[in-house]
C-alpha cells in the first residue's frame, strides 16, 4: 500500500545500527549496517554476505584481479541489537518527550538513540 503524505519509507534499521542476521548463510552473525537502499529495501551490512567479484583491468587498475566485497541483504533478514543488553529484539515506534517519533525495543520497552 502507498503511503498517502510521507512517501518517505519507515524501516526497522538505520545506518550505523548493529543487526543481528536471522536467516541465510550468515545466520546469527552481528555487524554494523553500512547502507540501506530503501526502494529496493535492502542494506550492506559490513563483513556479511561477501562475494567474489572479478574486476577488468583498468588505467586506475591496471592489475585487475578478484575482489571480496560486501553484497547487499534484504531488511527482513537483519534483526536490530538492543544496545543495552546485547541481544536481538523487534522495534516499534511511539512518540518522544519531543514530539518525534522515537524507535523503541519490544523486549525491554527502552527507547533505542540512533
Amino acid at each position: 500500500m502507498e503511503r498517502k503524505f510521507n512517501k518517505q519509507t519507515k524501516l526497522h534499521i538505520k545506518t550505523g545500527d548493529t543487526v543481528k542476521v536471522i536467516s541465510g548463510d550468515d545466520k546469527g552473525k552481528t555487524a554494523k549496517v553500512q547502507s540501506i537502499d530503501t526502494a529496493k529495501r535492502r542494506a550492506i551490512v559490513e563483513g556479511i554476505n561477501m562475494i567474489t567479484k572479478h574486476v577488468k583491468p583498468t588505467a586506475a587498475k591496471p592489475q585487475g584481479g578478484i575482489e571480496k566485497k560486501e553484497a547487499a541483504l534484504h531488511i527482513s533478514n537483519l534483526m536490530l541489537v538492543d544496545p543495552k543488553t546485547g541481544e536481538a529484539t523487534r522495534t516499534g515506534r511511539k512518540t518522544g518527550a519531543d514530539g518525534k517519533l522515537v524507535r523503541y525495543s519490544k523486549k525491554t520497552g527502552e527507547v533505542i538513540n540512533g
